[in-house]
This record gives structure tokens, sequence and C-alpha cells, in this order.
């Protein structure tokens, strides 16, 4: 009897059929079909008609590359808590609508460890103080760091993953893991540690070293420090990415040290989240961004990222002086019930402290709203001032009780830009996008949910700031050549197939700060490594995200 004949199997797994093709090089749109087979792209001639398992129709709409946020807080969200299996799902953690919150708006992989915080690295014996630190900036439990890289890569669990991850090396982190939370420089043999430690995590395929030199303890390193550390990022070909010392009164000397590193390191040099925050830096981006282009053009590899937005966020307690937060969250918690502490605080802020950047004495209490406090939702969304007031007592006072009441764990967002220095930095031929994205429960910033959509639709359609090419090159074909996402960013034959379809007429964010999470309209499908992510606007459920690693 004959072998029954075998169903053939049709060339590709997916095709996208009539859109018009932007492709992530910044070069004019076309029409193109896209063809997808094992998670890599070929494009064809339009009308093509070859089979496909899948077809969408992506006539009168765009293609362009997967978004890349190169400016992410998601360390955590899709790590595996101590207390879960290996593919243990998501249970009831609650965090879903976070972790679908970027796919749902064509971000397809996350650039982690910013600002100099990560899940990883540290000595053996520092994981458990590192533990409570890591605790409070992500605020989604107990979450365990890791040593290196590889074991970052570990812990993320593939059942909870929608887009891909790579991440920096935060040098906050990697400070804490060797020497803990003091303020002093680091010894000889701390900083070869550090270096040695360092060295490891890039050569496992950490994207780079990231700075935040307004957080403890990366804020205790001298400049010596950190070109030591960012040569090492040299010899990778990694960039050195920093969250400046001071991005309000004192933007332009911290815009210049971070010059002098990537000079007398030779590291790429990328500025997080270009801002000048603050009344008395309004307006400054008319300086710094003319000497970044100087310094780009006497050879200096210097790029820089920015959200959509006037309003920031971080955590609470990086608006205490320095002297407050040394130690660590333990020794800051200890130190809050003191009135003499208060009283410290409050000449600090009125007065400044040598080389802090004071976001409350650049702006006040009336700007600066909660954005996450577990244990006080009814905090949430409002403003610090008015909530002091409520209770009776000085915002000082009320800030303290409330992080001693969460034991540290409380986020804020900052009101603290003007819209002519946010457009300046989107419409730079030096910035890309990045959403600095804090997602924890409560009322994120909307930047998370919002920032990608904002960009093709507020900024660039209904404003003209950018062409619809300008604004997908700076999310897609830039920061992949930056981070060195081989095989990401742009789409051409043997891509990998990281896709999104959207409509650029209908194309906007809906996220507000009172509904932050809002999905955006005209996001019609997202592919993730070949799979579909979002049909029709909605998620599909696939987890198709994997740790990217870069050689």
């Amino acid at each position: 009897m004959a072998a029954p004949t075998a169903t053939p199997r049709p060339p590709y797994d997916v095709l996208l059929r009539g859109g018009t093709l932007v492709d992530g090089t910044g070069a004019p749109r076309r029409t193109a079909d896209i063809g997808i087979t094992g998670g890599r792209i070929a494009v064809l001639p339009p009308g093509s008609r070859p089979e496909a398992a899948e077809v969408i129709d992506a006539t009168g709409r765009i293609v362009t590359p997967g978004f890349i946020d190169v400016h992410t807080h998601s360390d955590a969200l899709a790590a595996r808590p101590a207390d879960r299996a290996p593919g243990g799902g998501d249970g009831d953690d609650g965090l879903e609508a976070l972790r679908l919150a970027p796919l749902l708006q064509g971000v397809t992989t996350e650039i982690a460890g910013n600002c100099g915080s990560g899940l990883f690295p540290a000595r053996p014996e520092r994981l458990p103080a590192l533990a409570e630190h890591t605790r409070v900036v992500f605020g989604i439990g107990a979450v365990p760091p890791a040593e290196d890289f590889d074991g970052f890569a570990r812990g993320q669990d593939p059942a909870l993953r929608p887009t891909h991850i790579a991440s920096l090396v935060g040098h906050g982190t990697l400070r804490a893991g060797v020497m803990g939370f003091d303020d002093r420089p680091a010894t000889p043999a701390e900083l070869r540690a550090m270096r040695a430690l360092l060295d490891r995590c890039l050569a496992q395929g950490a994207a780079g070293l990231s700075t935040g030199l307004i957080y403890p303890p990366g804020g205790y390193a001298d400049t010596g420090e950190l070109i030591a550390l960012a040569e090492i990022a040299a010899r990778h070909g990694k960039p050195y990415v920093t969250h400046l010392r001071d991005e309000m009164s004192q933007v332009e000397t911290a815009v210049e040290e971070a010059l002098e590193i990537a000079r007398e390191s030779g590291a790429p040099l990328q500025i997080s989240h270009h801002k000048t925050a603050g009344r008395h830096a309004w307006g400054a981006t008319l300086r710094t961004l003319p000497t970044l282009e100087r310094a780009r053009a006497e050879g200096v590899d210097v790029l820089c990222d920015v959200y959509p937005y006037t309003a920031g966020s971080t955590v609470l307690h990086a608006l205490l002086p320095p002297w407050a937060n040394e130690g660590g969250i333990g020794a800051l918690l200890a130190r809050l019930p003191d009135p003499a502490v208060r009283d410290r605080i409050r000449t600090s802020i009125a007065h400044g402290v040598d080389g802090w950047e004071n976001t409350v004495g650049n702006g006040g209490w009336d700007l600066v709203t909660v954005a996450a406090a577990p244990r006080h939702p009814a905090a949430e969304g409002r403003r610090i001032a008015d909530l002091a007031a409520a209770a009776g007592t000085d915002p000082v006072d009320y800030v303290c009780d409330l992080l001693l009441a969460e034991a540290g764990g409380v986020t804020i967002i900052s009101h603290s830009m003007r819209e002519d220095d946010v457009r300046r930095v989107i419409a730079s031929p030096l910035s890309m996008i990045g959403s600095d994205g804090v997602p924890k429960p409560g009322r994120p910033h909307p930047r998370w949910a919002g920032s990608f959509a904002r960009i093709l639709g507020h900024y660039g359609r209904d404003e003209g700031l950018l062409t619809l090419e300008s604004a997908v090159h700076k999310m897609t074909g830039l920061p992949a050549r930056r981070f060195g996402l081989t095989g990401r960013g742009t789409v051409h034959d043997g891509a990998r197939a990281d896709l999104v379809v959207l409509d650029p007429d209908t194309v906007r964010d809906n996220a507000t700060f009172d509904r932050p999470l809002l999905a955006p309209d005209g996001v019609a499908a997202v592919l993730v490594a070949g799979r579909v992510a979002v049909r029709d606007g909605r998620p599909t459920g696939v987890r198709a995200g994997k740790v990217v690693r870069v050689p």
C-alpha cells in the first residue's frame, strides 16, 4: 500500500499583504509585501500571492519594524519571584496589564538596566542586602537579584515575556553589589572588582553600562570611577548610558561631565531621557543640544533618548538629599523618625546641597504626585502638598511618614518640564525614543503605555514635528544600531520578524495620568519573533519574547 502523501507546508508562516513599508532606515516609504518563515523576514514585491498559513491584510496601513524602547525599568516585570517555579505563569500578581502595555503600542524589544539600577550584578555575599534595594526600586515584590547577566537571563520567565528584553549593567547596582551603599570613593581593590564584574557581564551579552547619578549609591561615585568603568564598556564597543548628575539647574555642567567620561574612556555616550527640568533650567535645551552636536562633530559618539511628556517619574526617596540615603533603604528608614533628621532635610531642600539635583527645591511639593503607594491607594494620583495639607502636617513630615509606612516603596510623578524643551529634544537628529517607563501597580506614568503612539500621532501626524519615516527611525533603526541589536530595527531580507502594522491616520495615545494603562488606537497588529502577538488591536496571548544578548 502506498504511503500517504504529506500535505505540503505553505512557504510562509505569515504574509503581510498590501501594506506600505517604512523600513526603519529613514528611507522613504514604499509598497511591499512581507513574508515570514521561521521567525525571519522576506521582503516581497507588492501584489505577491505566495501561500501562507496566515495572511494579514495591511492595505491602507503602514508596516514597520517592531519598536525598541531604549529606556525602561521593566527588569523585574517578567522575572520569576523566589517562590514561583519556572513556567509558573502570571498567577494572581495583577501585573499582566503592565506587561502588555508596551506590546499594545508596538514595542517588541525593551532595554532595561537603566539609570544605574538593575537586577544584577553583585558578589554572592552582597545579594541579600541588594534584594531590599531591588524590592523598592522595582516595586513588585521579592524578585531576587543575580550575580551576573547570565543569572538575570535565567530569572526571566518565558511564560511572562510578551516582548524581548535586553539589559544594561547598572552602575549603582554594581557598586552596591561590590561595596554596599557607603558614600565614599571606591578603594583600588573595589574598583578592580567592579571592572572585572562589569567585564564579565558585558561578555555575557549585557548591552552597555548605565549610571544614575542622582540615585544612591551611584551618585556617590566621582568622575574618575565612572571613566574607569566606562573604559570596560569601550573595550566591548558598548555605550556608556547616563542619567546625568543634574538635569536641573546644573544640567550644562552635568552634560560636560558626561562628555568628559566619553572622551577619556572612548565609550559611545547615550544621555538618558535628556531634559532640562525645573524652573532654573527651562530653556536650557537651546544650549545643551548644540553642545552635544559640537561634541559629535568633534568625534564624540554621543546620542540621547527622550520621552514625549513634560512630567517625569521616580522613587520618592530620590527627592531626599544624598546624606539621608547613605547606607541604603534600611538606613534611610532608621533615620526618618528622628525630628532632627527631618529638620535637616527641610534645610537641605531650602538651601541645597553641593552637587545635589534638589528636585523639590527646583519646583515644589505641589508639582509632585504619588504614583504608587500600595498600602495607601487613596494617596495615588494626589499631590504631596495637598496630601500634607489634608493631614495637617508639613510636606517633609508627610513624606517621611509615608516612606516609613510603605517601607520605602513609594513612586512619584514630578511635573517639572516645559513643552518647548521636550519638543526640541524630540526633533533633534541626535535623539531616539524611550519611555522611561516605571511599570508598577497604582497610577504609573502614562508614558509606559503611550510614548510610541504619542510620538506617531500627536507629535508626528498632528503637530508635524517629525515625518513618519523619521519617527519610525528614532524608534527602530537608530536604537538598534546604537545598542548592537543585530537583525532588529530595520525590515530587510533575513531580519528578525518583529513587526508592527498601524494606521497612520488613527494611531494615537489614550493613556492619561488618571487612566495610565489605556491602550492606544491605530495599532492593528504586532508580531514578535514571527508570531502574531497583537491582532486587531488585542493581545493574542502569544509569549514569544526572549532575552537578547548583545555580542
